[in-house]
């Protein structure tokens, strides 16, 4: 495992985010990851901060609202099938972990652990959660939810960032 500056990967990550990353939480003795393709990082509050974005409607929802810390993993190599199948199925219906054989395994800061792959590793303390307020979408944008299946934003403070 190597330690990283979270900033020397900081454009890496942001443009890998168009294929995907594993976003993973625990909270008690629910546990789900779920893929990711929207999310920011920077200094906010003189902290490092990587903010994520996660519908009301999905199962994770309810895990991060009762959640301390999420994990973001970014994979290094190909992973599209598992991407693909825990950014379309539901935690609240199978078991992604055993589908895709993912394997959780304990985080360095978090409860929530990381998922055991080649690649960046981002553990994060959440430290503010807004919903988002449709009123104060810019229309342009406002076609991203023509469900109107708005985000709730969750900010976590960046605890450790490592590559394995």
């Amino acid at each position: 495992m190597k330690h990283i500056n979270y900033m020397d990967v900081a454009k890496n990550i942001m443009e890998q985010l168009d294929q995907g990353a594993f976003l993973t939480v625990k909270a008690g003795d629910q546990l789900n990851t779920m893929t990711i393709g929207w999310a920011t990082m920077g200094i906010i509050w003189s902290k490092p901060i990587v903010m994520v974005a996660v519908r009301n409607s999905r199962y994770t929802f309810g895990i991060m609202e009762k959640a301390a810390d999420f994990t973001i993993s970014f994979q290094k190599n190909d992973m599209d099938k598992e991407l693909t199948f825990c950014g379309t199925q539901s935690g609240r219906n199978v078991d992604k972990f055993k589908e895709c054989r993912l394997e959780p395994v304990p985080a360095q800061k978090t409860i929530s652990p990381i998922i055991r792959i080649p690649g960046i590793h981002f553990e994060c303390k959440i430290v503010y959660k807004t919903a988002m307020n449709p009123a104060f979408l810019d229309e342009a944008y406002k076609r991203q939810y023509p469900q109107s299946d708005f985000h709730t934003l969750y900010f976590g403070e960046l605890l450790a960032s490592y590559e394995i």
